[in-house]
């Protein structure tokens, strides 16, 4: 089951108990034919592979529409469920210090909101999401996704993390430079970099890598990965239970 998963069974048993004593909409909106324990393992699935529904039905001897309804049902409740294991701005250690970086979780083009979605540095449409982990590479925070076509910057102000924290210890790449962490040194138009800049940005970048393995780390869940194909207005609730998923599994 992990392999699928990523989850072991007693996890999973887990998740069923929260979701089975939470307040839910209706009374156990998942299908019937699948029961509250094969739903939430084909949701996982679904989010840890990304696998064509169409797959999923023959392995779990259903249909396609089955499959659809399940993870329709489960994901947002797996996103109420565990928002509680997703730290906010606040679970922050003001002491600490971070590596931030943003990543795109890429999705279809929608032609209605291709616009906002379009990310220039990436050549391809997504939301933009803020990482934070700390100098041991464990993952301490993400922001909430924001339209791709915006800066790393302009996504991390609008966390709202730099009015609440100091962030002069914290490290980020150049896409940060302006916000107060330490950021790479640009290349002035007018000389090189002189031997010391080289020396701080080689050291620099090398331990700003960490954030990256972690960004790696998250996005073992598939469904941040390849592009998203489910309708655009789920995309943030799907976004949650990850989230939500990788930090239960990470406590």
């Amino acid at each position: 089951m992990y392999s699928t998963t990523g989850l072991t069974r007693d996890q999973i048993v887990g998740l069923c108990a929260i979701i089975h004593h939470s307040r839910l909409p209706i009374r156990r909106p998942w299908p019937p034919k699948l029961g509250l324990f094969d739903s939430v393992r084909v949701a996982v699935i679904y989010l840890r592979r990304n696998r064509a529904q169409v797959e999923l039905a023959e392995e779990f001897r259903v249909s396609q529409s089955t499959i659809s309804r399940a993870i329709t049902a489960v994901t947002p409740l797996l996103a109420a469920a565990l928002s509680e294991c997703v730290p906010t701005t606040d679970d922050l250690d003001a002491r600490s210090t971070y590596i931030v970086d943003g990543t795109l979780i890429p999705c279809w083009s929608w032609r209605a909101r291709e616009k906002e979605l379009y990310s220039g540095k990436h050549r391809t449409t997504g939301m933009n999401l803020q990482i934070a982990c700390t100098l041991s590479g464990r993952l301490a925070w993400v922001s909430d996704p924001v339209p791709g076509s915006r800066h790393d910057s302009y996504c991390l102000r609008e966390s709202g993390i730099l009015d609440d924290y100091d962030v002069t210890a914290w490290m980020g790449d150049k896409g940060y430079i302006g916000t107060g962490m330490l950021t790479p040194i640009r290349k002035p138009k007018h000389r090189d970099l002189l031997d010391w800049e080289k020396d701080f940005n080689h050291h620099h970048n090398k331990k700003r890598v960490i954030v990256e393995h972690a960004i790696a780390n998250l996005k073992t869940w598939r469904i941040l990965h390849t592009d998203y194909r489910r309708p655009i207005d789920t995309f943030a609730t799907t976004i949650s239970a990850v989230l939500g998923l990788q930090f239960y599994r990470q406590a």
